[in-house]
């Protein structure tokens, strides 16, 4: 069996060296976006205690989440700095948190909110079917 000798000309050489170093970039650029992005989690409550069913979404987007019996939640998607997460819940006031470097969980208590019914009820008009007699 022949062996032969492989040897690099100075053309591929230069092929080779750029290759490498763009496969190091894509590398360390790709490691370093990830780095910025996190998973949040988090307890919501009132003022008696864990919340739940409590809604997190984030903002200008369908992506959420909710709280689970004891209050607590995972965000289902990854999250970087400067992005805003809405909790909400009925009966109570709507908070906006903004995501920064610090940020992997979340203790936010929410508030009661007012909510007003509008106008009376009529109690003397007698109700009045649509159905014809026949």
């Amino acid at each position: 069996m022949k062996t032969q000798n492989f040897t690099l000309k100075p053309a591929n050489k230069t092929f080779t060296f750029i290759a490498i170093f763009m496969v190091a970039l894509f590398a360390v650029n790709a490691s370093y976006s990830q780095t910025n992005e996190r998973t949040i989690t988090g307890v919501v409550s009132n003022e008696d205690g864990p919340l739940p069913g409590a809604n997190i979404t984030l903002e200008g987007t369908n992506v959420g989440a909710v709280t689970d019996g004891n209050g607590e939640f995972k965000f289902p998607k990854k999250l970087k700095s400067g992005d805003v997460l809405i909790f909400s819940y009925l009966g109570y006031e709507t908070q906006k948190i903004i995501i920064d470097d610090k940020t992997n969980y979340i203790t936010l208590e929410l508030t009661p909110d007012m909510v007003e019914m509008i106008g009376d009820l009529d109690t003397n008009t007698p109700y009045k079917t649509k159905r014809r007699k026949s």
